[in-house]
This record gives structure tokens, C-alpha cells and sequence, in this order.
């Protein structure tokens, strides 16, 4: 992830919806792919700073201020669009459920589940990886569900078992309980499951891991998968489910997988990895442009591993340092490796049928 410039001179970043030092706003143009500030010109329609098209706020920015992207506006009957009502940032068009914005404190949750889906499609993008559609060309299309524990009604006798949300995915819908997005409960789960590591933007970049698999591996390269993975037909999941949480993950795991949870079934382990390769790639891409390293070849799976591992080890004793927890758990040996240029190859397969 790289940082941006304001026309005043401050940075910018990918978050920000003002720059803090001329109080313009800003926001993502699809145009110049970049974080920019804007002139606001007539009936709530902006204008790009450095390329000057015009622009719309997408509508969970106008309305919620969720987001932080504009939507290059469209010619209508001779007028250009002037009003975000219901128009949707390529981030946001993929929404089917939101928080229930009437319960306190559920805008915020939204706001990060928001921000942290946002940085893991601009993983996508900085990868060429696909996603989308029946309008891109893409099966199964992306979906987000965002949703709560139901929450009962202490005055109504005779309430039935309220369905838990669990986050996960089902041909093509990622759904996450915005739970994930309240710290404090976030890190309870993360003491109880014994996790080196768990964070919203995790969960994020695993279930796109579920989804990569639908898209690229599903009816397409599955024997290659079976090769590396494992076979994911046998034990059927819910046995492996079952016996992960009766019986622990494997005594072998940290040579073999990049977590506990991996050793569940073999498309966790995928899902996993896929999380740890999003990981390392935003990561040299961030310390490129950060000038803390030098630029990696992309093309490389080896030098980008060795360059993360040397990363890793600095930023993991300056966590230390401070009394946080690693920046890198994993270790790198060869199976975990293998499983990882398994991933990297996928690059070269998005765009074949």
C-alpha cells in the first residue's frame, strides 16, 4: 500500500476521507486509481484534482460515510449525474446485507468492516487476481453479507433458538458477524482459540481464500490442488470439523501449516495460506513504497519470501520491542513453501478458463 499527496503538499492515505491539514475532502478516484482530493462543483458532484473528472461520492460515503471512494459520474439525456443516491463504489456494489444501522454502535463496526474489505480487494487488484460478477464474466459472483447475533426480546416468552451468524463462505457469499469488528470480543476469541494472530483484515483476506478456490481451482485444477493440499473430498469437512475441535490440530503443524487451524481440511489449509500470501504481498508492497526495502520482483515466489522473512524478523523485534505481538508468526519451511508457489501460480492462471 502506498501513501498519497494532497495538492497542499500533506500525505495522504488510504483511509482518509479529509487531508488534516487543508481540510479538503478526499477520497479514491476510479480514475486516477489513487487517493486524491476533490472541488465540490454543483448539486454534490465533485471534481478530481488531478485528472478533473467528475465525480459522485459513492452512497455509503454521502450517507453513512463508510466509505471513502467516488464513482466517476455518467452522462444522462445530455446532464451529467449529479447525486451518490444509490450509486455504489466498486467496493461497496457488492453488498447484499449491512448492519442494522439502528442499533448503537453498529455504524462504526460497519465503518472498519468497510475499511478492511476495501484494503483486501486492493490485495486483488495489486495481484490480478479476479473477482466480481456475472457482469465482470466472474462465477460465483461476490457477495457480502455484514450481519449480527440476533438479539432477543427479553419481553417476548416462547422466543425459539436465534440463529448464530458464523463468518465464512458459501459459494460466493462471504459472511462476516460484525462481532469481528469489536475489538475486545475479537481478542477474547483470539486468547480462547489460542490464534498467534486474529484481526479483521484476517478474516477478510481467508474467506476470499474460500472464494479464490470457487473461482480458479473448482472443476478447473483440482488433481493440482489435491497434489499440494491434500484431498478435500476425504475426510468429508464436517467429520474434519468435528474431529479439529475434538481432538486439536496436528502435533506437526508448525512445519507443515501456517497455523493450527490449517490442519483442519485441506481447504482451510488453502484458505489459510491464501491469507498468509495476501499478507506477505501487501506487506513488501507497503515497505517498497515505505523505502524500507528494496522493490521485489513479483514474478519471484523465493524472493519475495526471503525478503518478508527478513522484514519479519526486524518488525517482529520491534513488536517486541513495545510489548505487541509478532508482525510475523509463521515459519517458512519447505511444505509451507510449496503450498505458497502453489497460491503464486494462481496469478498466472486468472485470466485462463
Amino acid at each position: 500500500m502506498r501513501s498519497f499527496t494532497c495538492t497542499c503538499g500533506n500525505q495522504l492515505f488510504f483511509d482518509n476521507s479529509i487531508c488534516m491539514s487543508c481540510k479538503h475532502e478526499v477520497g479514491w478516484c476510479p480514475c486516477c486509481r489513487a487517493i486524491v482530493d476533490v472541488t465540490s462543483t454543483n448539486g454534490g458532484a465533485f471534481s478530481c484534482s488531478c485528472c478533473n473528472t467528475s465525480l459522485v461520492k459513492c452512497a455509503n460515503y454521502s450517507a453513512h460515510n463508510v466509505c471513502n471512494r467516488f464513482v466517476a459520474s455518467r452522462a444522462s439525456g445530455g446532464t451529467q449525474q449529479s447525486t451518490s443516491a444509490g450509486v455504489f463504489c466498486d467496493c461497496c456494489r457488492f453488498n447484499r446485507f449491512i448492519p442494522d444501522l439502528k442499533i448503537e454502535g453498529n455504524r462504526e463496526k460497519w465503518y472498519r468492516l468497510e475499511a478492511a474489505k476495501r484494503r483486501t480487494l486492493y490485495d486483488f487488484n495489486l495481484l490480478e487476481l479476479p473477482y466480481g460478477n456475472a457482469d465482470d464474466g466472474i462465477t460465483p459472483a461476490l457477495i457480502f453479507d455484514f450481519k449480527g447475533d440476533p438479539i432477543p426480546d427479553k419481553n417476548y416468552r416462547g422466543l425459539g433458538d436465534l440463529q448464530k451468524i458464523y463468518t465464512g463462505h458459501d459459494r460466493g457469499v462471504i459472511t462476516i458477524n460484525i462481532q469481528e469488528a469489536d475489538d475486545v470480543e475479537r481478542e477474547k476469541l483470539r486468547v480462547n482459540l489460542h490464534e498467534a494472530q486474529r484481526s479483521l483484515l484476517g478474516h477478510f483476506r481467508h474467506e476470499f481464500g474460500h472464494y479464490i478456490w470457487d473461482v480458479l481451482i473448482k472443476d478447473k485444477r483440482e488433481p493440482d490442488f489435491v497434489a499440494v493440499f491434500g484431498d478435500h473430498n476425504h475426510p468429508p469437512y464436517d467429520q474434519a470439523l468435528a474431529d479439529y475441535y475434538r481432538l486439536g490440530p496436528k502435533a506437526d503443524w508448525l512445519l507443515n501449516y501456517v497455523s493450527a487451524y490449517a490442519t483442519m481440511h485441506p481447504w482451510e489449509d488453502f484458505a489459510e495460506t491464501f491469507a498468509v500470501y495476501l499478507d506477505m504481498a501487501s506487506s513488501l508492497d507497503t515497505a517498497a513504497h515505505g523505502n524500507l526495502i528494496d522493490p521485489v520482483e513479483p514474478s519471484d515466489l523465493d524472493a519475495m519470501v526471503e525478503a518478508y522473512k527478513k522484514l519479519g524478523i526486524a518488525l517482529n523485534e520491534m513488536n517486541r520491542t513495545i510489548g505487541l505481538l509478532d508482525f510475523l508468526p509463521e515459519v517458512f519451511a519447505k511444505p509451507i513453501r510449496e503450498k505458497l508457489r502453489f497460491i503464486h501460480r494462481l496469478r498466472s492462471y486468472a485470466f485462463q478458463p
